[in-house]
């Protein structure tokens, strides 16, 4: 049998009539750092290898033997790749980009609804096509005389136009050539990019004499495609592997190997705001619409002398099997990008009391197992009666996650957002942080001796043996004679804590029960 319990849950409230907590009744314990220290390494491994011995008396599974082999942890390197060749597709609202997009990558990577506007930030993607790789670019609707967030929406567009080395512009072939559409045409002559027609909703041949019309528009040949179908993109992309060049001309030499930082909270919290902070330009829509932001953004901003990705992602508004549309496929796609992430940056709003959703939003992040750093933004909108509050709510709401470096900034404003860097260091180190087998049966040693667990139906389970099993999140095994009680594992936890710090990682402890062998 294998139990486990994340540290999410194991450091969460006391439930009535649960064991006792060993941490409430002893408190901390501030010389156990200086014991461990006084054991030197080859003593502490020596006693591993005695209690790892002492293991063979008991049944083993194959998967209990590959554990105790151990694992290695994996290094991160930052290297120089060439920069990607960069394909924009734009278009006015509702013509197909985002389904075009879908169909070249080959999954459903775009939010996809049959309403306008929907996507409406630039969003990159890597794709590959006959073995080349690029960058694809989605885009928000391209409309004239735009107000409001649809104008912001316009601007992304014709960013990506200009930060591109060539652009699909995608028409409507059921419509037609449009006024707006010719509004585009003369945007995109002035970029002097390479630029291809597609005929999007060409779902047959019947439709390419149609399609032939939009010679008018003096981009060149129309590429009757359907996004739906497929037919015709793989013509389109042979097209356009001609035009764009082995490397780009315009985007920055890719980094290997920077960590991945997501972004999240609840909407309106200030995500996209901090994002466009820290990259320097307005990278991403921000409006005071809630839900502006509806597809993951990656971008690579250089914070404290480093390089970083940090990934926008759409707010959390309410439990995902409840919404609808677009709010649905992108609350989907946030919890992706909290997957691809080492690091989540949970944004709050300290004008606003602590709210169930943004406890549930921590919750997630503690089930992914990822780094956590908690950012405080609007501070400087903070007034003396409402910090009393707010730190109140704090201590009661975020007791369970004491140990995640907090940052006060404003996201607008810019302010404090150099602080933000070694909160993310320090998170992610401890992630990554393995401690060797001998010092961990040493510590559990101390643990046992000073404190051993509760009698339970007249047994007392034993701790014959841990191993920390991975790292991100640091994840340790201990093979038992018994069940120990959740607080029992708390207890672990917290004096991991007190000794090698974790600050801002999630700790894993799951149990083996094993019994002896039957002679």
């Amino acid at each position: 049998m294998t139990t486990g319990a994340a540290d999410g849950s194991a450091e969460g409230p006391q439930q009535p009539g649960a064991a006792e907590d060993l941490d409430d009744d002893f408190g901390a314990d501030p010389g156990l750092a200086d014991r461990l220290a006084a054991i030197d390494d080859d003593t502490a491994e020596r006693r591993a290898a005695s209690l790892r011995a002492g293991l063979d008396d008991f049944e083993l599974d194959d998967e209990d033997l590959a554990l105790l082999e151990g694992s290695e942890a994996g290094a991160d390197g930052v290297v120089e790749l060439p920069a990607l060749p960069v394909l924009a597709i734009v278009g006015r609202p509702n013509v197909g980009k985002s389904a075009l997009v879908n169909r070249i990558l080959g999954r459903r990577e775009a939010v996809v609804e049959d309403v306008p506007g929907v996507t409406r930030d630039r969003v990159s993607y890597k794709a590959e096509w006959m073995g080349r790789g690029f960058t694809l670019v989605d885009t928000g609707g391209w409309e004239p005389d735009a107000r409001g967030i649809d104008a912001a929406v316009a601007a992304q567009a014709e960013v990506a136009v200009d930060l591109a080395d060539a652009v699909i512009f995608v028409v409507d072939v059921n419509v037609g050539a449009t006024s707006t559409d010719e509004h585009v045409v003369r945007m995109l002559r002035s970029s002097r990019k390479p630029v291809l027609l597609a005929a999007n909703k060409s779902d047959d041949a019947i439709k390419d004499p149609e399609a032939a019309v939009l010679w008018s528009l003096g981009l060149g040949e129309p590429h009757p495609v359907s996004a739906i179908h497929g037919r015709g993109v793989a013509d389109l992309l042979d097209e356009a592997m001609k035009v764009l060049p082995e490397e780009s001309a315009v985007a920055k030499r890719q980094v290997g190997g920077p960590r991945r930082v997501a972004i999240l909270g609840r909407p309106n919290v200030g995500k996209s705001s901090l994002l466009n902070k820290a990259a320097g330009e307005e990278r991403v829509v921000v409006n005071e619409i809630a839900g502006t932001t509806r597809d993951p953004v990656d971008e690579q901003v250089e914070l404290g002398g480093k390089v970083w990705t940090f990934v926008d992602t759409a707010g959390i508004r309410k439990r995902v099997h409840l919404q609808q549309g677009a709010d649905f496929y992108a609350s989907l796609r946030t919890a992706a990008a909290l997957e691809k992430a080492e690091v989540a940056v949970v944004v709050l709003d300290v004008t606003e009391p602590i709210s169930v959703q943004d406890l549930r939003i921590i919750d997630l992040v503690l089930e992914s197992g990822r780094a956590l750093v908690l950012a405080y933004n609007k501070w400087d909108l903070l007034d003396d009666e409402r910090r009393r509050y707010l730190e109140r709510e704090i201590e009661q709401d975020l007791a369970h996650v004491a140990w995640a470096p907090r940052v006060n900034i404003s996201a607008r404003t810019g302010r404090h957002l150099e602080k933000l860097v070694p909160a993310l260091e320090t998170a992610l180190a401890s992630w990554d942080t393995r401690i060797p087998t001998g010092k961990f049966n040493a510590l559990v040693a101390e643990l046992v001796a000073e404190h051993p667990h509760p009698v339970r139906g007249g047994k007392q389970p034993r701790i014959l043996f841990g191993t920390q099993a991975a790292t991100r999140p640091p994840t340790f095994v201990l093979f038992t004679t018994g069940f120990l009680d959740p607080q029992y594992r708390r207890f672990i936890q917290r004096r991991l804590r007190e000794v090698y710090g974790f600050e801002g990682t999630p700790i894993v402890v799951n149990m083996r029960v094993r019994e002896k062998r039957r002679r």
